[in-house]
């Protein structure tokens, strides 16, 4: 039976869309005058032209929604003298043509109790109305009424988790998955609002376990708080750093649909944006690059190539010959030690030294007791001297002996090479066995060296201590250099599974160290795996502190996968408890053996995958009236070839990493690559060969089996880890 409101209701929603375009319509003509004014007047008339033009353009991209519902909730708030008032709550803020408001933002300080209210703590509420829309018609709307013990629309289990529009939500659930992340917004649940609406200051870190939204909560809190702190985070910049590029593709539309398009998207790799990785590193090579003893060897390594000659140099100048001796040249880089800054930037200094001690020594040679301005002599000579000898092959190899201008790929690319250096840079830092990992062979030319993934911290790591190589690079690319962009704030997803090193890179950018870090430390599956978040929080600054906050609701995985991965947790992290799932429906896992395959077949796995691949896309396919859902088939690296060999020879028509991963109905994915993703049905390959990767494996095959929002099957040959074992 139809709600009463429901005509009601779909006027409404009518009536803000006509504004909406309206709104629309006149901001384009509003742009459109801006483009067609004279060419011509003052700069401030330029200067007004161009904001006109910024601003019109920024509030067209607001404006515009794509097909996401403009509106998604009402509330209804008790007045003075027992009167009401009643908020539509949306993606904007809206209002009509008198400036009466239509939609609040669902940022605004008025919409929090859509979020938080409950029957305990109603917050002013009387009712609280959840739309549920398809385009722009209201298919049905749910209520909670607010009243003494509780809201009446709360069944036992939304009571149970404290959920908020269990209908709603289920329904947003239930929906098959595009290859790309929906917003919350709708369905923002209490715990999650309270992490969205959380304070700019400090460090943040959102502990979430399997499904908890804690990608959508940080994205979310994103939003929120450039909303809500839009002057300085507008000019000072957001910044989202993701575990892969996949993840980047699968989470870009979400803050777009919520108003933000301002936002940087980044891997940690990549933020160091001179170079990009090239090569792949054993696990335990990976993880020594990413030991924070490696911030002590890398300053230790530019100390060493500031070192005073072994020898004198001798310089001719006129009818003398200058000499600069191993004694002065110790006095010139101990000084220049003792200078605060950059390597790069004290070699000015070094080299304004090398020029005062030429000068006195002439001077010495051509005054005679008693001649006045003797200072200013000098100064002049200095100059002088530095215009007739900078280019002199003796000075400038003396300078680079001294102090050399260094590039970080320069540091790096003559310490790897070298036993020498690694050992002189190493000593009483890391053992023999550990130099030994980080040699590798010179090459004849920076171009071909081929750097990894762990590299490019360390990358990053040597430009901090060496700066700019010229004062004109500073604050800008020059020279193949990309000056350090820093952010207002920055927000972090999978942050269990990076790095020490990867931390400082990311800590590097912070200027106040204002983060959101999202993560679950059961799922770290990184060559490091923290133990706790303290663990993480001490290699990056915390000036203001940092604060903990914990989801402990799963909306993506159902009962019946999370009973099977509450197994393996137990495993993986003895005494850490899984979310609580809030659905049930009723498919258990299934398992599947894949005997070995008869000789001239396309690979072991054909056809038992095919058919499974087959047989999950029919059931999600079924389940959505023919349309839409998705599988992913994750599987151990070292499979990938025998897998995508059987995909192949069965006809599956499929996407990978590089080639249409999340843009087809089927993914083949790695592990490490599904990090964060989620799917209808997942088909997970061989989980003895996850479990057998080392101390992480059966943390790697908790993300493999919590991927699924549906279905799950495990394809397998080796016997089964004994968490998955009958």
């Amino acid at each position: 039976m139809a709600h009463p409101d429901l005509p009601a209701e779909q006027a409404y929603l009518d009536r803000a869309y006509r504004r909406l375009e309206t709104v629309r319509a006149e901001t384009e003509a509003r742009l459109r005058e801006a483009f067609g004014e004279e060419r011509g007047g003052t700069f401030q008339s330029y200067t007004e032209r161009d904001i006109r033009v910024r601003n019109s353009l920024s509030r067209l991209e607001k404006l515009e929604l794509g097909h996401e519902a403009l509106i998604f909730g009402r509330i209804d708030r008790r007045g003075e003298e027992n009167g009401e008032e009643s908020f539509y709550v949306g993606r904007l803020a809206l209002s009509d043509e008198h400036h009466e408001p239509l939609v609040v933002d669902w940022r605004a300080p008025v919409a929090e109790p859509f979020y938080r209210a409950t029957g305990a703590h109603p917050m002013g509420l009387k009712r609280r109305r959840h739309f549920l829309t398809e385009a722009r018609r209201v298919v049905d709307l749910e209520d909670e009424l607010f009243v003494a013990g509780g809201s009446e629309a709360e069944g036992a289990g939304a009571r149970l988790l404290g959920l908020s529009g269990p209908a709603a939500l289920m329904a947003v659930l239930s929906r098959a998955h595009t290859g790309r992340m929906r917003d919350i917004v709708a369905t923002v649940q209490a715990e999650q609002d309270e992490v969205i609406r959380a304070p700019l200051a400090g460090a943040l870190v959102v502990q979430g376990g399997p499904g908890t939204g804690k990608t959508a909560v940080a994205l979310h809190r994103a939003a929120y708080l450039l909303y809500t702190y839009r002057w300085p985070l507008e000019s000072q910049g957001v910044l989202v750093v993701g575990p892969n590029p996949t993840f980047l593709r699968y989470i870009d539309q979400v803050l777009p649909s919520l108003g933000e398009t301002g936002v940087e998207f980044s891997t940690a790799s990549g933020l160091y944006r001179s170079e990009r990785p090239g090569s792949v590193e054993p696990p335990h090579v990976a993880r020594l690059k990413g030991d924070p003893r490696m911030a002590s060897f890398l300053r230790r390594a530019v100390r060493m190539r500031e070192r005073p000659l072994r020898s004198r140099v001798d310089v001719p100048y006129g009818s003398t010959v200058l000499v600069f001796t191993p004694e002065m040249s110790e006095q010139v880089v101990a000084a220049a030690r003792r200078r605060p800054g950059t390597h790069n930037a004290r070699r000015r200094f070094v080299e304004a030294q090398l020029w005062q001690q030429l000068a006195q020594q002439f001077e010495s040679r051509q005054v005679r007791p008693g001649d006045a301005e003797t200072g200013t002599r000098l100064r002049k000579l200095a100059s002088q001297l530095k215009s007739d000898l900078r280019r002199r092959p003796e000075v400038t190899e003396a300078l680079e002996r001294m102090w050399p201008r260094l590039s970080p790929e320069e540091l790096l690319h003559d310490l790897f090479g070298s036993k020498a250096l690694l050992g002189a840079a190493g000593r009483g830092i890391f053992s023999r066995s550990e130099l030994e990992l980080l040699h590798r062979r010179r090459r004849s030319s920076l171009r071909e060296v081929a750097w990894s993934t762990a590299d490019m911290a360390l990358l990053d790591e040597a430009r901090a201590l060496l700066g700019p190589r010229s004062r004109q690079a500073a604050g800008r690319v020059a020279d193949g250099e990309a000056a350090l962009r820093t952010y207002g704030h920055i927000v972090v997803d999978e942050a269990q599974d990076l790095s020490p090193m990867e931390l400082r890179m990311v800590g590097r950018r912070s200027l106040s160290g204002s983060m959101t870090l999202a993560g679950d430390i059961a799922q770290a599956t990184g060559p490091w795996a923290p133990s706790s978040w303290d663990d993480v929080m001490a290699h990056l600054p915390a000036p203001r502190g940092w604060r903990q906050a914990t989801l402990s609701v799963s909306y993506r995985a159902p009962a019946e996968v999370m009973s099977l991965a509450a197994a393996v947790l137990g495993e993986a992290l003895p005494g850490a408890a899984p979310p609580e799932p809030v659905r049930h429906t009723g498919e258990r896992p299934r398992f599947i053996y894949s005997a070995p395959s008869a000789a001239g077949t396309a690979g072991p796995w054909y056809p038992t995958l095919v058919s499974t691949v087959g047989e999950e896309l029919a059931a999600v396919a079924a389940a959505d009236g023919g349309e839409d859902g998705n599988v992913g088939v994750l599987v151990p690296a070292r499979l990938l070839g025998e897998v995508r060999s059987s995909l192949l020879a069965g006809g599956v028509e499929f996407g990978e990493v590089g080639s249409g991963a999340l843009d087809t109905r089927v993914s083949l994915l790695a592990l490490a690559d599904a990090k964060g993703l989620e799917f209808d049905a997942v088909v997970v390959v061989e989980p003895a060969l996850i479990v057998s990767r080392g101390p992480s494996g059966m943390r790697a095959l908790y993300v493999a089996i919590t991927r699924c929002t549906r279905r799950l099957a495990v394809v397998y040959r080796e016997p089964l880890p004994a968490p998955l074992a009958p």
